[in-house]
């Protein structure tokens, strides 16, 4: 049976993962997003899913797929430079099928777009992350200049972000934003308490569960290794409970793998920020040394859901 990955050549996540499938014995094929203008595919739905994908030399049965790890990229942005308008057309058509046979294949697929959607409304997925269990930062959504400036003076400290999928940067508003708050008016943003305390991701593969813990004096760590001290990210071991409770959040989704952001408070208390449906692990991996990829690689070829088994999962807070 074959493990599907699909995306760009460059996407380091799927390198690792390629790497680590080779490494144990697996079948392999990688689709390269950059040459799906190339690429053909033939879908037939009755009782049931089957066809073929096409490129160059390859032929592949999509009944011999066990699993299919995607992460995608903006394939305008991929071959744009290189073709027309009629190979970008092209390319829009196969992933439109691609991704469609990617929704009802019974194969494992890490993760499905639409269990990844939840990742599209930040208050959305912060509801559903409140049911589990975890606290989440106090929170205004708003377009009222008023209201923002009230926000501020009842918690103090507060951040601002994007509330959408896209990702931005997390950042302080500070004396100087006030002076923008007008810009609001177009666009709503979301604002937060900001929580004090340690910053630690969680990833989720399957069942496996790796935790680092980040120490950093910036707002947005990520961004830190470019403005700032690069932070210093070192693997911890959680409370059982609190894995627990990480696979559960995730299977709940639908999500067969997550990075999810935590921060543990100076009382001791959870938070979770957000839950990243296709995690860009290796940030992480090199830094702690984990074997996330070998877990991704030991999941695809498995080909058995988690997702699926969420009642597997203790939930209790």
């Amino acid at each position: 049976m074959t493990v599907l990955l699909w995306g760009p050549a460059s996407d380091a996540p799927l390198a690792a993962v390629r790497e680590a499938l080779r490494r144990q014995g697996a079948r392999v094929v990688f689709l390269d997003q950059a040459r799906t203008h190339e690429a053909e595919i033939e879908l037939v739905v009755d009782r049931d899913v089957r066809g073929s994908m096409r490129l160059g030399d390859l032929t592949l049965d999509l009944k011999t797929v066990r699993a299919v790890y995607p992460r995608l990229d903006d394939v305008a942005r991929l071959i744009g430079g290189a073709a027309g308008g009629a190979e970008l057309a092209r390319a829009r058509a196969f992933e439109s099928a691609l991704g469609a046979w990617i929704e009802i294949t019974p194969a494992l697929v890490v993760s499905r777009p639409s269990a990844m959607a939840s990742n599209g409304s930040k208050p959305y997925q912060s509801a559903l992350i409140a049911a589990h269990g975890f606290d989440t930062p106090r929170t205004l959504i708003t377009t009222d200049r008023a209201a923002v400036l009230a926000f501020r003076e009842r918690h103090g400290a507060v951040i601002y972000k994007s509330i959408s999928g896209v990702r931005s940067i997390v950042a302080r508003l500070g004396d100087a934003e006030l002076g923008r708050l007008d810009d609001i008016a177009a666009c709503p943003v979301q604002f937060q308490e900001h929580v004090t305390g340690t910053d630690v991701r969680v990833h989720v593969v399957g069942e496996a569960v790796f935790a680092c813990e980040i120490v950093s004096t910036a707002d947005d760590y990520r961004y830190a290794r470019a403005w700032e001290t690069p932070p210093a990210i070192r693997p911890i071991d959680l409370p059982t409970d609190l894995a627990d409770r990480c696979r559960a959040l995730a299977a709940h989704l639908g999500l067969e793998a997550a990075g999810i952001d935590l921060r543990r408070r100076l009382d001791g208390r959870w938070c979770c920020f957000e839950v990243n449906p296709s995690p860009g692990f290796t940030y992480y991996e090199q830094d702690t040394g984990q074997p996330i990829a070998d877990a991704f690689a030991r999941h695809l070829a498995a080909g058995r859901s988690a997702a699926r088994n969420a009642e597997n999962f203790d939930t209790r807070a």
